[in-house]
């Protein structure tokens, strides 16, 4: 089973989070924060214009993108947790 999302939609595979700080010190499940972090994993065809014209998505598949926490609907693929975000619900895209 694949998703190819549409429009100008986003599949995201969270990142988890550390289980322990730089510190050392081992954060139980209940202390961690929602992962704000991800890899796109696809990408739809883009926003479709009013013009009949498709604006090309400014990130690739296999890029880490930051978003919102609260951001994107929740989705199980193989027992696995994506998101489907809208591009203009990312806040950046994670460099080096």
């Amino acid at each position: 089973m694949s998703v190819k999302p549409l429009e100008d939609r986003i599949l995201v595979k969270p990142i988890d989070p550390e289980k322990k700080t730089a510190s050392g010190i081992y954060l139980p499940e209940s202390a961690k924060e929602k992962p704000m972090q991800g890899k796109v994993v696809a990408i739809g065809p883009g926003k479709l214009l009013d013009s009949g014209e498709r604006v090309t998505p400014s990130v690739r598949k296999g890029d880490t993108v930051v978003f919102g926490k609260y951001a994107g609907t929740e989705v199980e693929i193989k027992n696995v947790k994506h998101m489907i975000i809208r591009e203009s619900e990312l806040l950046g895209l994670i460099e080096g």
